[in-house]
């Protein structure tokens, strides 16, 4: 059966004197091209908040209608949205997690008020001065990441299906970057692009097959047309 996210880690950090809760969470951690993409959102403090925002939930659970939907509602209701974006060059030097906790920290930045908490799914930002509370499956048991989850997610797809435009033939607008049938069937028949993610295995596979990469002296996945 499926669950809906709460207040309740809200609720005691409000009881606390804490107002300006950040829900942080990110899309495109798996995907195979593009960036990824994290967002934070500060709720107000009001329970009625629950209610005004009542299907918010994993947005992986979401059709994308209703994802699209609910991203407008949360605009208009949060105190605070915030979006930061890490591209896959850099993913690829940094590695998938230190990404995403830059995309997080970007996120921040980004936000119209600094914040006094933050609440995480899964992760901890151990680089910022601000008290955290870091959620396994956070998107699925705390509202402020969950309405985090789908800003990420909308605005990841929104890229991707601009950037299907500059990169055609892939299927991006379809598979947002994700390792589909339909993605690798194109990378078969086109090569990877500027949008892949070189270190990740199948992609690396694939260059390493035509002998287009090379691992250098910092860790940096680079490659060659020869």
């Amino acid at each position: 059966m499926r669950t809906w996210p709460t207040l309740e880690w809200e609720q005691r950090l409000w009881a606390q004197g804490c107002r300006r809760l950040a829900g942080l969470d990110e899309a495109g951690r798996g995907a195979w091209a593009g960036a990824v993409v994290a967002a934070a959102v500060i709720l107000p403090p009001d329970e009625g908040i629950a209610q005004r925002l009542a299907g918010v939930g994993d947005s992986k659970q979401l059709a994308p209608a209703e994802r699209e939907r609910l991203y407008a509602i949360i605009v208009r209701e949060a105190v605070a949205v915030g979006v930061g974006a890490i591209p896959a060059e850099a993913i690829d030097a940094l590695g998938i997690v230190a990404a995403t906790r830059q995309a997080m920290a970007l996120a921040i930045t980004h936000l119209a008020v600094p914040p006094e908490h933050l609440l995480i799914d899964a992760l901890r930002l151990p680089d910022l001065p601000w008290p955290q509370t870091s959620l396994i499956k956070g998107d699925a048991r705390c509202l402020s990441i969950a309405a985090a989850s789908i800003v990420a997610k909308v605005t990841r797809d929104r890229l991707l299906v601009e950037l299907d435009q500059q990169y055609p033939g892939y299927g991006l607008a379809r598979h947002k970057g994700y390792g589909t049938p339909q993605h690798r069937a194109a990378l078969a028949r086109l090569g990877p692009c500027l949008l892949h993610r070189r270190s990740y295995r199948p992609i690396r596979e694939m260059f390493e097959a035509k002998g287009l990469i090379f691992l250098n002296d910092r860790g940096w996945f680079n490659y060659y047309l020869r």
